[in-house]
């Protein structure tokens, strides 16, 4: 076997993000009484994509990210409500939003089966991911998870995976890939921390030609003729 550990993201590789976000945003919205239009739905959407971009360059806080979102949100759409009260609503129904993407928990009972080493490392707030991630089937195939706002660093930086690195038990960086969907958090955060990579590509999309890919999958199977 040529990789013992794998380290792997939660939303958009394993986790249905775009599920849980939508569902969660429409209960929001019906509580504040805000139109649930399709529009309204990009925009929120962006305005959080954005957030996380600014903090993975840290130039925000996580704490400004919960309340920001919605701030940009309800100005764009032009709705007066409070940010804050909207963020605690969200959090409290998207922690409740637990569903995995096609082939997820087929491919990890094969690799647990294999004997492979599993975990999670992603970027989010600590009481969302683990009220989505332990009541998955696939939650006692792992051996841990690692979330950002528990390490104080988020992916990419070389202080979150120094500290994923410290917390498995005889690490070794020859037999460890990383598998994500973010080429700017998981694929790099996995290169700068000197460790193979997979990047879970479903969409086609194309990767800076100088960014050194070790793998590019479009279906979570593949996974198993590589590993």
């Amino acid at each position: 076997m040529r990789y013992q550990t794998i380290l792997f993201d939660a939303d958009g590789t394993l986790l249905d993000f775009e599920r849980s976000e939508y569902e969660a945003l429409s209960d929001v919205l019906a509580e504040f009484e805000i139109p649930e239009t399709s529009e309204n739905h990009k925009i929120y959407s962006a305005a959080n994509a954005e957030q996380w971009r600014l903090l993975e360059l840290g130039l925000v806080t996580k704490s400004e990210l919960r309340t920001n979102r919605f701030a940009s949100f309800l100005e764009q759409i032009g709705f007066s409500a409070s940010p804050a009260a909207m963020a605690d609503s969200y959090a409290l129904a998207l922690s409740k939003k637990s569903y995995l993407l096609d082939g997820a928990e087929s491919l990890c009972r094969e690799l647990h089966g294999r004997g492979c080493e599993l975990y999670i490392i992603t970027n989010g707030f600590a009481f969302i991911q683990k009220g989505r991630f332990s009541p998955s089937p696939i939650a006692p195939l792992f051996r841990d998870v690692f979330i950002s706002e528990n390490l104080g660093a988020e992916k990419p930086s070389p202080i979150f995976f120094d500290q994923v690195k410290a917390n498995i038990p005889h690490f070794c960086a020859e037999k460890t890939l990383v598998v994500g969907d973010s080429l700017s958090s998981d694929i790099a955060g996995g290169i700068g921390a000197g460790l193979d990579v997979c990047w879970y590509n479903p969409k086609g999309k194309t990767a800076p030609v100088d960014m050194k890919i070790t793998y590019t999958v479009s279906d979570l199977s593949d996974l198993l003729r590589i590993i």
